[in-house]
């Protein structure tokens, strides 16, 4: 039997597995390594003396994979980011910054939920978890909108969707585990992912703003608020913007040479915001859940990554990205059509997979493809199908699948935010928040559209850097 179809077989068992409800790490780390096994018994020529020495190698390839990749320095970004969430959360700057946007915001028609909106993008940029940020609003907004009549339903939906942008918004964990995936620049992904983010909050927002406006029932304006109010509100969320510029001139100086690296820059935003939280009267109790919450998530997220890593490799040996990409420059249509159906083909893969599993399982055979499709790693811009030369289209592909990864953190069945906002929330079920979230598809879709439309929105600020 060949590499190809052996590798076809042991993806589509891994799959299966997935489907049954196995977590994507034992999966992909159990379908990884019986490939190697797998693949080396074959050239054995299946002979049952040489299966010892079959498994016997394939455990020294699976036991040296994630310790060669997870030690990587770009990686210590993860922990960094998301402990910058949670303590933010202890140091109230996620109050603050929702009680400024509420003072400046709530006025318009469905006002508490644009703030909400706008004060999840707000928190984003310091934290690179979507899990926390929707859980720290399902407790800050939705009793604020429940209070004056929203539809809780509703209430849920915006805190959901609002909770995706810090996918895409730096500093971002999935950012940072696709460019080590693609072996592309971190600074310059993270670079990329504010615009897009920034869009997508204000997508979000018209789409609130129109739906309070047909429905006047759903988002009643909140008003009553004076200048001095509104003033006074803005110092206390002042902090969040300084970590904000902090991380930003460790990642790219628009006056100079940048300040360090961004894993130095992440470290330095965590320091910050630590003492932060002490200044204004964290307890050692609040460190502590914020050390172990930061240190769950950063298991869960490297314990993808080992098992995802072992299934990669086999997928190297088996050559099934190498064939993938033939198989897709060969076919005759469109290569914006191609990248059209690749996406959709991750709304569909992620009402079954979680994001970072999703990613981590499919870039090794997509990623070479869509470039092969653009004309290569190193083809220039004015010989590229998609008019971007190799470097950017690396960047440009990676927000696609990011924002996707986000739409894919509210779909049904396993869309997480929603089970979170539904764990957080004695008064809602998931089937609330799954109802909540579904007018946020068409504003995910239509970002997505623009965002393949017009380049532009991706690449301005990467290609200044």
């Amino acid at each position: 039997m060949d590499p190809i179809t052996i590798g076809l077989w042991t993806t589509g068992g891994m799959l299966c597995l997935v489907f049954l409800g196995m977590r994507v790490a034992f999966a992909a780390g159990l379908a990884g390594f019986v490939g190697l096994v797998w693949l080396r018994w074959n050239g054995f020529d299946y002979a049952p003396e040489r299966l010892g020495k079959a498994v016997e190698i394939s455990v020294k390839i699976a036991g040296q994979v994630p310790h060669s990749k997870v030690s990587a320095h770009a990686l210590s970004l993860i922990p960094t980011f998301i402990l910058i969430g949670y303590l933010a959360y202890y140091a109230k700057l996620t109050t603050a910054l929702f009680d400024a946007a509420k003072k400046w915001i709530a006025w318009v028609p469905g006002g508490l939920a644009v703030s909400t909106v706008f004060s999840t993008a707000g928190f984003a940029a310091v934290s690179g978890a979507s899990v926390a940020t929707a859980a720290v609003f399902a407790r800050i907004a939705i009793p604020e909108m429940l209070k004056i009549g929203y539809n809780k339903q509703f209430a849920a939906g915006v805190v959901a969707a609002g909770g995706t942008l810090a996918s895409l918004i730096p500093p971002s964990a999935i950012l940072v585990i696709y460019a080590i995936i693609v072996e592309q620049d971190v600074g310059k992904l993270l670079l990329a992912g504010f615009i897009p983010g920034a869009f997508s909050a204000f997508v979000y927002a018209v789409l609130i703003i129109g739906i309070a406006v047909i429905f006047k029932t759903v988002g009643p304006p909140v008003g009553g608020f004076t200048w001095r109010e509104r003033l006074v509100a803005l110092p206390p969320a002042l902090p969040i913007v300084a970590v904000v510029v902090i991380i930003i001139f460790f990642v790219y100086n628009p006056f100079g040479d940048a300040w360090g690296t961004p894993t130095e820059g992440g470290a330095v935003g965590a320091f910050i915001v630590f003492l932060m939280a002490l200044y204004r009267g964290m307890r050692l109790s609040e460190l502590k859940d914020a050390l172990i919450e930061t240190a769950k998530l950063t298991v869960m997220i490297f314990t993808i990554i080992w098992g995802v890593l072992i299934y990669v490799r086999f997928l190297g040996f088996a050559d099934l990205p190498g064939a993938f990409s033939d198989w897709i420059t060969s076919l005759t249509v469109s290569p914006m059509l191609i990248l059209i159906c690749i996406l959709l083909a991750y709304a569909v893969l992620g009402m079954f997979m979680d994001a970072i599993g999703m990613l981590l399982l499919t870039l090794p055979v997509v990623y070479p493809a869509v470039m092969a499709l653009n004309g290569g790693e190193f083809v220039s811009a004015e010989d590229s199908a998609f008019g971007m030369s190799g470097p950017m289209c690396a960047i440009w592909f990676g927000i696609l699948v990011v924002k996707m990864a986000e739409f894919c953190l509210i779909t049904p069945p396993i869309g997480l935010n929603c089970f979170v906002v539904a764990g957080v929330r004695d008064d809602l079920n998931v089937q609330d928040v799954f109802k909540g979230v579904t007018p946020f598809f068409i504003a995910d879709a239509i970002t997505i559209a623009l965002l393949v439309a017009f380049p532009a929105i991706v690449l301005w600020l990467p290609s200044l850097a």
